[in-house]
């Protein structure tokens, strides 16, 4: 089943929607305002990674991470949370993501990317 991602034209936020047989999702709308003046983007193609592959990419972005910058440090902190989460079975992402809002004082620094599917 196709995961398409879109951004609204509306409130700025990115999300995933699901299209196929078994979702009951037909017309794509934006989960946080219902807007349906939506932008389709070209997604990514994922891949199976091995955890070893998973943590040197990880470790590469992090030698590269200017600290100075609150939106890169926020990224990365979330896709930490996806990469060690999914050796787990689960998404930490928003969890890493709300304990360095924490430390960061609040500052989301612009408009994130909804990682739930639709």
């Amino acid at each position: 089943m196709p995961l398409y991602e879109y951004e609204c034209r509306k409130c700025g936020k990115e999300f995933t929607f699901l299209v196929g047989v078994i979702a009951e999702n037909t017309d794509p709308r934006c989960p946080h305002c219902r807007s349906k003046r939506l932008t389709k983007l070209i997604s990514r193609v994922s891949r199976v990674r091995g955890e070893e592959e998973a943590l040197d990419r990880l470790t590469d972005m992090a030698e590269h991470l200017d600290l100075d910058d609150p939106k890169a440090v926020r990224d990365l902190t979330r896709k930490m949370g996806k990469e060690l989460g999914g050796e787990m079975g689960e998404d930490l992402g928003d969890e890493f993501e709300e304990m360095f809002e924490e430390e960061m004082g609040g500052d989301r620094g612009g408009a994130a990317k909804d990682e739930t599917i639709y």
